[in-house]
């Protein structure tokens, strides 16, 4: 069978076939992948996050590109700054433009962020969010090491696979903050 052990991230055209997949098909290692130019067996040294864009390298030289599948997202409008912060407090993946937001639909996040005052469209859309602030692809979590207390508050409605209990936040008099911390 014919393998693909390589990515060339954001390749140039022209490509000899594409597969199209969901932002959940975008993070692979190992799969069978069905492209325009027949089946291939993707075989990565490790779990990678792929974009729109970037290509697979094939074993007899071909290159497929990756395609952003559309699928069932929220259209996001209203007050961006206070909406994006709320979501990205949930760690939720997110697509930010000048006027919207998008994220996958989730009937949870679509209640909160309503209550917000968001204004909500569902529509199907190729979902190509944000990536991390470290460099390409998405985000894995976070952690602050094993000396940080995590009591900063954490809001965490739902599992998103990295879950972490939160502490009661603890409430300080001003009086008791650092000279640093002054409000």
């Amino acid at each position: 069978m014919i393998t693909a052990t390589s990515i060339i991230r954001n390749a140039p055209a022209p490509f000899d076939g594409e597969v199209s997949l969901d932002y959940e098909g975008r993070l692979l290692r190992r799969r069978k992948l069905a492209s325009s130019a027949g089946d291939f067996l993707v075989d990565l040294p490790e779990t990678t996050s792929l974009e729109d864009g970037d290509a697979f390298e094939l074993s007899d030289g071909r290159q497929i590109v990756v395609r952003a599948k559309p699928e069932p997202v929220m259209v996001i409008r209203g007050h961006l700054a206070r909406l994006a912060w709320h979501i990205g407090n949930r760690h939720t993946p997110c697509r930010i433009e000048a006027d919207r937001l998008i994220i996958r639909q989730d009937h949870v996040l679509e209640a909160m962020l309503r209550k917000l005052g968001a204004d909500i469209c569902h529509k199907e859309l190729p979902f190509r969010p944000e990536g991390g602030a470290y460099g390409h692809g998405r985000t894995f979590g976070h952690d602050h090491g094993p000396d940080h207390r995590h009591d900063h508050g954490h809001d965490h409605h739902h599992d998103h696979g990295h879950g972490h209990a939160s502490p009661a936040p603890t409430l300080v008099a001003k009086n008791d903050l650092p000279d640093n911390h002054a409000a």
